[in-house]
């Protein structure tokens, strides 16, 4: 009776494989094959896709809910300053009707603002170049950052952004925002205390007003805001 044989270097391709997937859902086999690589594994995509057809991790587009259960790596909890990140995006309209988005990030552990910005556009190569500034700005980076699976996070720019520095991006399961509440938090507030109170013409107005507004004194380098610290990017 013939029995099929398994190959030990397979299993072991599995195990990680099956890894990647549960950390990046939504990645293909292609994708994977990329990070495979980067880890040392030699292995082409019809090896990958061949085990990823196996594991049934094909990405579901329209049953989206049966992404979420999938399980994924605990989120790391912050011991230190800057050792864990929360970043997000919040969107807002100017008083003629365009629309604009703001980037938001904070340290889960001080629950200070690292970096605020604003632009009419948010793409994965802005952000990525907002957060180089915060490096600058801070002299080092987190071991991980906390995102959502937006687009922007998910993009190629960022994510060799974060290879180029070390960087692990710990995405949330989609529609569980509460997995990454530091942000949350900061960003009701943000709203509450700026946006929902001020009327913003321009861009330029914008920027102005929400470093010179009550609650962010400029005279300052560090103020708070409602419980959590505001660093002027």
């Amino acid at each position: 009776m013939y029995k099929k044989k398994v190959q030990p270097f397979d299993e072991v391709l599995r195990r990680r494989l099956c890894e990647l997937a549960a950390t990046h859902v939504r990645y293909g086999y292609r994708r994977l094959t990329v990070l495979l690589r980067r880890e040392g594994w030699r292995v082409n995509a019809k090896r990958v896709y061949r085990l990823y057809t196996q594991e049934q991790l094909i990405v579901r587009i329209k049953q989206r809910r049966k992404i979420a259960r999938r399980q994924r790596l605990a989120t790391p909890l912050a011991t230190g300053v800057n050792q864990c990140w929360s970043m997000d995006l919040v969107s807002d309209k100017l008083a003629d009707g365009r629309s604009f988005r703001m980037l938001t990030v904070v340290d889960q552990f001080t629950r200070e603002c690292i970096c605020l910005e604003a632009d009419r556009a948010m793409t994965g190569m802005k952000v990525a170049q907002a957060l180089e500034r915060a490096k600058m700005d801070r002299g080092t980076l987190p071991v991980s950052i906390t995102v959502d699976n937006g687009s922007e996070f998910c993009s190629r720019a960022l994510e060799a952004w974060v290879m180029e520095n070390g960087v692990q991006l710990c995405f949330i399961r989609p529609g569980r925002p509460v997995e990454n509440g530091f942000i949350e938090s900061f960003n009701g507030r943000l709203r509450d205390e700026c946006l929902n109170v001020e009327w913003f013409v321009s861009m330029k107005m914008h920027d102005r007003s929400w470093r010179s507004s009550g609650s962010m004194n400029l005279q300052q380098r560090r103020t708070t805001f409602s419980g959590s610290q505001f660093i002027e990017p």
